[in-house]
């Protein structure tokens, strides 16, 4: 395995080919109808006006390279990773892993609040040394798909064989949740914690006549959404090759898929009131300028036609901790403590799917004060909400 320091610079010719690309995009005549059918045309139209004339991605890029960039060869596939060290004896090792359609961008406001310490009850300082890889296929890692079990070994590797923690912390959201159990299931012995937005869904090989009241609401829930916002899963689970044709060749129209998943039962509107615009432009162009848009739909493909993530359908042992956002799926307690050794449960005051981007100091509190209680130290709760 290799390790190189590195600092994202993106070539002028991506960025010229990316405006003359946005200046000839080629508009429907159907009228809008709000956000019933999916993204807005009318917000589109907005949207690719402020990209093409007021979003500065230098200002964006030289904001990421505050950040520590790294790239390692793990088992000969290029991980790219930012590694913030804290400084400070004793932090604890924190591995944070993404989702689709975020990047490793989801954390960008929460590692410099993590690395700085905090006193705990008892005295102590706690910070941590951060670790936020991009997923094989996603952003700057090499673009290749590979299924999240591979993943999950990968970036055991990387934290144990590269870098040196032998004990450590994960925490993810969506795809990063499955990636994080599965490393619970397939390397116990590497993980001190783990903190969860989610844990899993009820699915047809679910009991139903076993769940509590809320947890049959919850399963409900997930099966209406399903049928009406989580299509986008099978079409890249069978097709991400022909859909991808289009979104890595229109910027638009990868602006548009993107925006219909992160505004998920509201409008693109609602979505910039809890993350600022040029931010969501900011992911969208992490995998516009790496060329990174297919290989991430084909991760739904290599997981659909392989074994099931290791950890899912299982209680896995590892202390966790699990924060539900309100604006997710109704999450009750009881099927956390059926999936995972539950230690500490937050309903959170407010938030959504991409819980560390949208409210990075709720988060980061959680966090805290969730590790610290799994690893034997006290730290102040959300009071108002902690159960």
């Amino acid at each position: 395995m290799s390790v190189e320091k590195i600092k994202i610079d993106v070539p002028e010719e991506i960025l010229d080919d990316l405006k003359e690309r946005l200046k000839r995009t080629r508009w429907s005549d159907i009228d809008p109808d709000g956000w019933t059918r999916g993204t807005n045309q009318t917000y589109m139209k907005e949207l690719v006006n402020h990209w093409m004339n007021e979003y500065d991605w230098r200002e964006h890029e030289a904001a990421l390279n505050r950040l520590d960039h790294y790239r390692a060869t793990v088992d000969g596939v290029d991980i790219h990773f930012v590694h913030q060290r804290s400084g400070r004896p004793g932090a604890v090792p924190l591995l944070l892993i993404h989702g689709w359609p975020d990047s490793f961008y989801r954390y960008h406001k929460v590692i410099p609040l993590l690395t700085e310490p905090t006193p705990t009850e008892g005295g102590a300082e706690l910070s941590f040394d951060v670790v936020v890889p991009s997923i094989p296929g996603f952003g700057f890692s090499e673009r290749r798909a590979i299924t999240s079990n591979a993943v999950a070994d990968l970036f055991a590797k990387l934290m144990a064989d590269e870098l040196g923690y032998r004990k450590f912390v994960c925490a993810g959201g969506d795809l990063g949740f499955i990636i994080t159990k599965a490393i619970a299931a397939r390397h116990p012995e590497l993980l001190s914690a783990m903190h969860l937005t989610e844990v899993g869904y009820p699915d047809y090989a679910t009991d139903r006549s076993t769940l509590s009241e809320a947890e049959q609401k919850f399963a409900a829930f997930i099966q209406e959404w399903w049928f009406k916002d989580g299509t986008y899963n099978m079409i890249q689970a069978t097709k991400p090759d022909s859909l991808g044709v289009g979104l890595n060749d229109s910027p638009a129209g990868w602006a548009a898929w993107f925006m219909n998943f992160a505004s998920i039962g509201m409008t693109g509107e609602d979505v910039e009131k809890r993350i600022p615009r040029d931010e969501l432009l900011t992911n969208i162009m992490i995998y516009w300028v790496t060329g990174t848009i297919t290989t991430s739909l084909r991760m739904y493909y290599e997981d659909a036609h392989a074994a099931p993530p290791s950890g899912a359908g299982t209680r896995l042992e590892v202390p966790a901790a699990v924060a539900h956002m309100p604006m997710d799926a109704p999450l009750p307690r009881e099927w956390a403590e059926r999936n995972v050794n539950l230690r500490h449960f937050t309903e959170m005051p407010k938030g959504g799917h991409f819980g560390a981007w949208e409210i990075p100091e709720l988060f980061v509190q959680d966090l805290r004060a969730s590790v610290a209680e799994m690893l034997g130290m006290k730290a102040t709760p959300i009071s108002a909400v902690n159960r």
